[in-house]
């Protein structure tokens, strides 16, 4: 993994860019991997593009390419090759051999990062059951490259076994983590009975678009925001009072991201439970970003893994102030009619989205009230009829 230390870590990012590709969007997935870098502690040396029809099967990037990065790597001192994709574990093998360096792909860097970011218990476990899961496959490949460099006498036979073992090692170790989330997820759930009376909101949206500092805003609390992608780990619950609603409970989880590695979702999927319980979600995209209607449809796609696409949402534009461009912002309230666009500094933007948020919750609790009506009536109604017939 990429050391956080106070000398930076050089290294090189690379990205293939293939003809199905969007331009605009495959160059912010670029940008998104430089700034992941940056915040997982890497100084960012150089960026390589490649343009091919498809990916080579065995290296992801063409030798040629390789060959040219090798060169750069060596004149420049950098050890570390960053490739902006998800690789198996025999390709980052063979393109270590090629580059001769260490080679990171964009899961590992996002990991590495959740790592350096989880402070509470459950989102050390879930940090570490991601790695094993990340570890578990490249465990052959692992065997393989450590017995061509010592050589094959003593290596062949007990590789094999200490293979094995070393599969058991980490099969029971994720057994282990599961074991542990589940236990802290029972007492989550005795957290969250305590406050099942309150409205819950939970805020959800692309990583580094305000969601923190919106909750800051909204309750009046002091949760870390940086301008780093996945500054926010762990999930943050505040209580806040709206206006003639009352105390309602507003969550802040982990933002989303394009290209997220599915095991980390999976092993997040606790911490997220916050979202799929939630009454109504704040989706929190940045105004000022070229890419929102991208970012707005990764969060729909997480959303649906989580079966939380169900839930009534408002969609909030935070960052409005930065969207200098007057004709970017006439376009956004034109396409996007309902939605509520907002400074998360400007104190009249939060009163008026804590507006929104209470008439939202009078709408819900009108109609909670009149299917309870129903269903009591419903109720009287069969139980009339069974006893007219007795």
């Amino acid at each position: 993994m990429i050391e956080n230390k106070n000398i930076q870590e050089k290294v090189v990012i690379a990205g293939l860019q293939t003809k199905d590709e969007n331009p605009k969007l495959f160059e912010e997935d670029i940008q998104e991997m430089v700034m992941l870098c940056a915040t997982a502690g890497a100084e960012v040396v150089e960026v390589f593009i490649q343009k091919r029809l498809h990916p080579e099967s065995s290296t992801f990037l063409g030798a040629g390419k390789l060959h040219e990065i090798k060169g750069l790597m060596r004149s420049k001192g950098v050890k570390t090759l960053v490739i902006d994709a998800h690789l198996s574990p025999g390709q980052v093998r063979n393109i270590e051999e090629l580059v001769n360096g260490k080679v990171l792909d964009r899961g590992q860097v996002i990991l590495d990062i959740f790592s350096l970011h989880a402070k509470t218990v459950e989102a050390r476990v879930q940090v570490e059951l991601a790695q094993m899961h990340t570890l578990y496959p490249r465990l052959t490949h692992a065997w393989t490259h450590f017995s061509q460099q010592v050589g094959g006498i003593g290596t062949r036979g007990p590789g094999e076994k200490q293979l094995e073992v070393d599969r058991r090692l980490v099969q029971k170790k994720i057994r282990d983590l599961k074991q542990r989330l589940s236990k802290i997820e029972k007492n989550r759930d005795v957290q969250r009975k305590g406050r099942s009376s309150v409205f819950k909101v939970s805020l959800v949206g692309y990583t580094n678009a305000g969601k923190s500092s919106i909750l800051n805003a909204l309750s009046g609390s002091d949760v870390l925001v940086e301008d780093k992608l996945f500054a926010t780990l762990d999930t943050s619950t505040r209580r806040t009072y709206i206006p003639a609603i009352g105390s309602v409970v507003i969550s802040d989880t982990v933002g989303f991201l394009r290209k997220l590695p599915h095991h980390l979702v999976a092993s997040f999927r606790s911490t997220l439970r916050d979202v799929s319980e939630a009454q109504l979600l704040l989706i929190v995209l940045d105004a000022s970003s070229e890419f929102f209607d991208q970012h707005l449809a990764t969060v729909n796609e997480v959303l649906h893994d989580l079966d939380a696409d169900r839930i009534p949402s408002i969609l909030v534009f935070n960052k409005i102030d930065l969207a200098d461009d007057p004709f970017v912002r006439k376009q956004l309230h034109i396409s996007y009619p309902d939605a509520i666009f907002v400074s998360s500094f400007n104190k009249e933007n939060m009163a008026q989205l804590k507006e929104h948020i209470g008439e939202f919750v009078v709408h819900y609790q009108k109609k909670q009230k009149e299917e309870r009506i129903i269903r009591a009536r419903t109720r009287q109604s069969v139980y009339g009829t069974a006893h007219h017939l007795v």
